[in-house]
């Protein structure tokens, strides 16, 4: 059969309907796409609570001399499930989950670091403080692996658990002076998020104070 120009012309008109038509077919289903993918999560921020470690140090930085030496004190580190901005709660033994709708202010290991590093200015015996934010020289570096900072059911009720191996050495020989496992646990007094961060900032208080002494007495 031949075809004539009139004929082609028709064709060619009739392919690029067909191609628009598809192609707004494709884009109405990217948008319809788009429209059912899952919105961010709103969470409530919370700061690591403090109570006991200032009230403390005052007391200690009273009557105690200062010690002539420098300190810092390096970020913690942290499995995944720790290493984040989520609160962990271990419902169930082995299982690992999160408080839904809720998250720290900071990385757990920054809220321990800045929470050791309050406890150590309260205290006051060492003066000359810093932290691995920058690099300044020190005599002694606290490093330490974050093992535990979730809260863990206990007959039906939350209850916090820090744990930290802590390790105190010399920068200049990379050699560790003195070594210790602390934890605290912290029962919260209702399931609820408020609650449970309540029993974190008192165990972090609680661990915090317990390093500044250990550290303290290594150094003498």
């Amino acid at each position: 059969m031949k075809l004539t120009m009139k004929h082609t012309d028709r064709a060619r008109r009739a392919f690029v309907r067909l191609r628009g038509a598809t192609a707004s077919a494709a884009a109405l289903a990217l948008l319809s796409a788009c429209t059912i993918l899952p919105k961010a999560e709103p969470l409530d921020v919370y700061l690591l609570p403090a109570e006991q470690a200032s009230a403390q140090g005052t007391g200690a930085r009273a009557d105690a001399a200062s010690m002539p030496v420098s300190l810092r004190i390096a970020r913690p580190a942290a499995g995944v499930h720790l290493a984040g901005q989520r609160i962990v709660v271990l419902p169930e033994d082995n299982r690992v989950s999160i408080y839904k709708g809720a998250g720290w202010s900071d990385p757990a290991p920054i809220l321990v670091r800045n929470r050791l590093l309050d406890a150590f200015r309260a205290d006051g015996r060492i003066a000359a403080l810093s932290t691995d934010e920058r690099r300044l020289h020190a005599d002694f570096e606290i490093d330490s692996d974050l093992r535990a900072f979730q809260s863990e059911y206990r007959d039906g009720r939350p209850e916090v658990v820090v744990r930290l191996d802590v390790r105190l050495y010399r920068p200049d020989t990379q050699r560790i002076v003195a070594s210790q496992r602390f934890e605290f646990r912290q029962a919260a007094t209702d399931t609820a998020v408020p609650a449970v961060v309540q029993a974190f900032g008192q165990a972090s208080d609680a661990l915090a104070l317990a390093v500044v002494e250990w550290a303290v007495a290594a150094m003498r």
